[in-house]
């Protein structure tokens, strides 16, 4: 098991200038076959969701870091290298699975970011910033990708396909940054909400509601089945996308 690990995580191969590891380069040769046999839509929303969770995670680190946490600037991910920031199931699984199974809309996550709150003055406020910081980076880049689509339209650019593809891009960018946000906003642990949450409960109903961090992910996939997310994002994240668009 300890060989396997080394093979795909820690050994490392050169490819010109970079330095990747067999896992890294897997991932690079299946995106590049997958990039030959899936539509431009598809892809543009890969590309979509990429950006989105990326910036997401270095949010959180880069502020972790004002507050002074270390600990993600020193692994490395604060960079806008999107290997750096790959979760095998969230990062690749679920999103090629939705795709290959003509899913409309893609959603994922990336692996999250590393953060050690001993390091904070205000160790419960503290992480309560950080948490803020990823869902209010997606809010910014959907409000970034209306205002230039609307620039777009406002100049009467000249369509053309680059445009149009632009075009996609910016729009597919709002949905996807107001879902990511609100989506990650709901208190429920171990989403961003909840460790914003914590910080306004009581102490003795704070350490009753940590407990639920174990079944966190559970609750999580209980609830995206039974279809609440749905309805929560449909209430939440709709109107927030239609005024944008």
């Amino acid at each position: 098991m300890k060989n396997l690990k080394y093979l795909l995580f820690e050994k490392q191969h050169r490819l010109g200038k970079l330095t990747l590891t067999t896992f890294e380069l897997a991932l690079l040769g299946g995106c590049a076959y997958f990039i030959t046999v899936m539509e431009s839509q598809v892809l543009i929303q890969i590309a979509v969701l990429i950006v989105a969770v990326v910036f997401h995670e270095i949010a959180h680190g880069y502020v972790a870091k004002l507050l002074g946490d270390p600990t993600a600037d020193r692994l490395g991910r604060l960079s806008l290298n999107p290997l750096k920031h790959i979760d095998p199931m969230g990062s690749i699984g679920l999103p090629l699975i939705l795709a290959l199974s003509g899913s409309g809309f893609l959603i994922g996550w990336a692996k999250p970011v590393p953060v050690d709150p001993s390091y904070f003055k205000r160790p419960l406020q503290d992480m309560m910033w950080v948490a803020i910081a990823g869902p209010l980076t997606n809010f910014s880049l959907a409000l970034i990708s209306s205002m230039a689509l609307k620039a777009i339209v406002f100049m009467n650019v000249p369509m053309s396909i680059p445009i149009y593809y632009v075009g996609v891009f910016l729009q597919l960018s709002v949905v996807y940054n107001v879902v990511l946000g609100v989506f990650n906003l709901i208190p429920i642990p171990p989403l961003d909400g909840s460790k914003i949450l914590m910080f306004f409960l009581p102490e003795d109903i704070r350490f009753t509601y940590l407990r639920l961090e174990p079944y966190g992910m559970m609750i999580v996939i209980m609830l995206a089945l039974f279809g609440v997310f749905g309805t929560v994002l449909d209430f939440f994240a709709a109107p927030i996308i239609q005024f944008l668009l």
